[in-house]
């Protein structure tokens, strides 16, 4: 069963995360697909923008962490193909929407910062959690540290707390935050827009855009992630958020003298 629905329309193709039953997690099958769905826009000419888009009410929880403790115990992180998703997102010569109606967490704010332009609404909710999971956002900070404001990618990604659409606009995880209502308005207005371009000339002005190579930066984030995931802490930290209690390492309330 595929886990990414694609649909194409005067040159852009949707491509829309379709395992809402998963919350769209970055599980190793749905990575897979999203990939092909990539590599068959990229070799048709018709399809001149891509909009990344999602199923369901969140967009993208991050990764699959029920997978990630189940293949853990091999030596293998699955989140760690997170690094192969982000770079063929980022390399895209073709420009990319992202259209976000939902909560992103985690790893799916690495895919949002990816795309050359990001439009979500203003109540949908992001959370660089990986620090409540005794993990770092390492793989994703390729991405979005050339987003954000310094101060705001310190405050976010130690405490983990959520911030709306607003603030992600603020900071530059997003290009735009709209009432949920002109949401799609605006990302055809952007569509619109891109197809105007000359498909070289897209290509051209991306790569002055993004000119440092990725791919070396990812690899070393994506073997720092792993060593997280594989430790005490991390296993500690998946481990309580799947039984919904809270990690060891948070304080328990003082008992109140009598």
């Amino acid at each position: 069963m595929a886990l990414v629905r694609t649909a194409t329309e005067a040159g852009v193709t949707t491509v829309s995360l379709d395992s809402p039953g998963n919350r769209n997690a970055l599980s190793t099958p749905l990575m897979h697909d999203l990939l092909d769905a990539l590599g068959e826009a990229l070799t048709d000419p018709a399809v001149r923008v891509v909009v990344l888009s999602h199923t369901g009410s969140v967009f993208c929880s991050g990764a699959d962490l029920k997978e990630t403790a189940a293949a853990r115990e091999s030596g293998r992180v699955p989140a760690g193909m997170i690094a192969d998703l982000l770079a063929a997102l980022w390399e895209f010569p073709k420009p990319i929407v992202a259209r976000v109606a939902g909560p992103a967490r985690a790893g799916g704010l690495g895919l949002i910062a990816a795309a050359d332009i990001a439009v979500c609404t203003r109540a949908a909710t992001f959370a660089f959690a990986e620090v409540r999971l005794g993990v770092i956002p390492a793989v994703i900070s390729a991405t979005v540290l050339p987003r954000l404001a310094p101060r705001a990618s310190a405050e976010l990604y130690l405490t983990g707390d959520i911030f709306d659409g607003v603030r992600a606009a603020e900071i530059g995880l997003v290009t735009v935050a709209v009432p949920a209502e002109e949401l799609d308005g605006r990302v055809r207005g952007y569509c619109d827009s891109l197809v105007l371009g000359g498909p070289l000339a897209l290509a051209g002005t991306k790569q002055l855009l993004r000119r440092t190579p990725i791919r070396t930066e990812l690899a070393e984030l994506s073997a720092r992630s792993a060593a997280y995931f594989r430790s005490a802490e991390g296993r500690e930290g998946v481990t309580a958020f799947r039984a919904k209690r809270s990690p060891s390492w948070v304080p328990t309330a003082p008992t109140a003298h009598r």
